[in-house]
């Protein structure tokens, strides 16, 4: 195992032990004993998170079909409850696949995914709800459009290259800030950075350690943050975490062949669905605020 792994993997799984322990201490406090619906929810979406379908948008839109939990609640939740599958992913990508990326490239963007999502951990909580709801809704469409391009062969192919050129590679970099910003509002990593960097000429596959180490290590850091807030379900929250991790180690080991098209093809339709039901919510929310006494004279 090369040095470069090893100072990558000893923060992620020291910050994932101190996250595993605020977890249960809330957990307990609360007795937050989860539904065997977000049992099953937690093992499925785990298990297609790993074969690159991504988490966060079929997550989201079941979470919101069933109503199983308020919509501000929702991207906390989600990043809190998926960050230990994320976690155990990005062990088995970066052992696997992580030596054949550029040290600076898969380096650089863990680390700058890490800090947009300490940045915007306190953000999510302050933003209104319609925000709240627009940005999700954005995010869900923007994985929709992901889904539909890759089955109709419109997605970016990628290259075979390891690494960026100088400028690509602070681009890269930047993009992946946001994405940690962007991920505490309920917005998957997954396909924005699987696009990003195959247009950029990279090696699709070796997409995978950094998009998984950059979950990994910016779940583990910012989810304490939102596990100390109390703003989220912790039922929930459990239940995608007790499911989650045997679900990705069945899904990486495992010698499958699945049609991941076709399931793409399913996940599609809900989180469309959900996307515009999180359009229309939004939209509601802001006429609300805006006829609010004291607000109807502000310009948003």
């Amino acid at each position: 195992m090369s040095s470069m792994l090893i100072a990558l993997l000893v923060p992620i799984v020291l910050a994932t032990l101190v996250f595993a322990v605020v977890l249960a201490r809330a957990a307990i406090a609360g007795r937050a004993w989860p539904k065997v619906e977000t049992l099953v929810l937690g093992a499925i979406v785990n298990f297609f998170d790993t074969l690159g379908i991504g988490s966060f948008a079929p997550t989201t839109a079941w979470l919101k079909f069933r109503k199983l939990t308020p919509d501000r609640l929702i991207p906390p939740t989600i990043l809190v409850g998926l960050t230990m599958g994320a976690v155990v992913e990005s062990i088995i990508f970066l052992l696997q696949l992580g030596v054949q990326v550029d040290p600076v490239l898969l380096v650089g963007c863990i680390l700058a995914c890490t800090t947009g999502g300490l940045i915007g951990a306190p953000m999510v909580h302050k933003t209104r709800v319609w925000i709240v709801q627009l940005i999700v809704a954005i995010g869900l469409t923007l994985a929709a459009s992901a889904y539909a391009l890759t089955n109709l062969h419109m997605m970016p192919g990628g290259g075979m290259a390891t690494s960026l050129p100088l400028a690509l590679t602070i681009l890269a970099i930047a993009a992946n800030f946001v994405f940690g910003i962007l991920l505490n509002y309920g917005v998957g990593n997954y396909a924005p950075t699987l696009v990003i960097l195959s247009l950029m000429g990279m090696n699709p596959r070796l997409s995978f350690p950094i998009m998984a180490g950059a979950a990994a290590l910016m779940g583990a850091t910012a989810s304490i943050r939102h596990i100390n807030t109390g703003n989220l379900d912790l039922r929930v929250v459990m239940g995608l975490t007790i499911a989650g991790i045997p679900a990705v180690f069945a899904a990486a080991y495992l010698v499958i062949k699945l049609p991941i098209p076709l399931l793409r093809w399913m996940v599609l339709v809900v989180v469309l669905y959900a996307a515009a039901i999180m359009f229309i919510a939004a939209l509601r929310g802001r006429r609300e605020h805006k006829a609010e006494p004291g607000t109807a004279a502000v310009a948003d």
